[in-house]
């Protein structure tokens, strides 16, 4: 609360801001020539469930802070670049 003000978050604008942070990711990642799958591996996943998913909106799946921490650093870029 600000000034005892309650906010209101839009659900299809944090919908579109995970969209956007994944649509970063994705270009980032085929930018540099990785598949979903190496992309995956090299964060510590033995799966695409989770950047596939992410990637494509499915179930609410989306990238955290450690996923994107993690992200960055493989792809050698600035994190704030994947928002």
């Amino acid at each position: 609360m600000q000034n005892g003000k309650n906010f209101e978050f839009d659900k299809d604008e944090i919908a579109h801001f995970h969209f956007r942070i994944a649509q970063n990711v994705a270009k980032a990642r085929k930018e540099r020539g990785l598949s979903q799958l190496d992309l995956s591996l090299l964060i510590g996943y033995k799966s695409v469930s989770l950047v596939a998913g992410a990637e494509a909106g499915y179930k609410n799946i989306h990238f955290n802070l450690e996923h994107l921490y993690k992200i960055a650093k493989v792809l050698e870029m600035d994190i704030k670049d994947l928002f």
